[in-house]
């Protein structure tokens, strides 16, 4: 009997260790790369290091946003967390037509968005 006990008591204790593991792995605050918080595409200053610089624009909701002023190169750092999905795109229209530059996940660059006019963050 008390070698059945022991058993269940090692068995709850090793599924509650797997629950918290679960629980924390998805908590976006410990994701913030750069600034940019962890579920965000972010857009930095014009002509700033990403390394030193706060973010301007932060995106977390999926679907096209549009810009306004935004003028000349601007790193772009796409932090959303998922399946490799989750992209970010640069679109030469408003509303996220005829994009142009898809970003992948927890991937960044260097991109002039003088021709943007949105964009778009794709669910996973």
């Amino acid at each position: 009997m008390r070698r059945i006990t022991r058993g269940a008591a090692a068995l709850a204790m090793a599924t509650a260790a797997v629950a918290a593991i679960g629980t924390s792995s998805a908590d976006a605050s410990d994701r913030t790369v750069f600034g940019c918080p962890g579920g965000a595409v972010c857009i930095y200053p014009e002509g700033a290091d990403i390394h030193t610089s706060n973010p301007t624009n932060v995106y977390y909701s999926y679907g096209a946003h549009n810009l306004s002023n935004q003028f000349g190169n601007h790193y772009v750092l796409n932090n959303q967390y998922g399946s490799a999905n989750a992209t970010a795109q640069l679109c030469n229209g408003y509303n996220g037509v005829n994009c142009v530059i898809t970003i992948g996940l927890n991937e960044f660059g260097y991109y002039n968005l003088t021709p943007i006019n949105s964009v778009v963050l794709n669910r996973p």
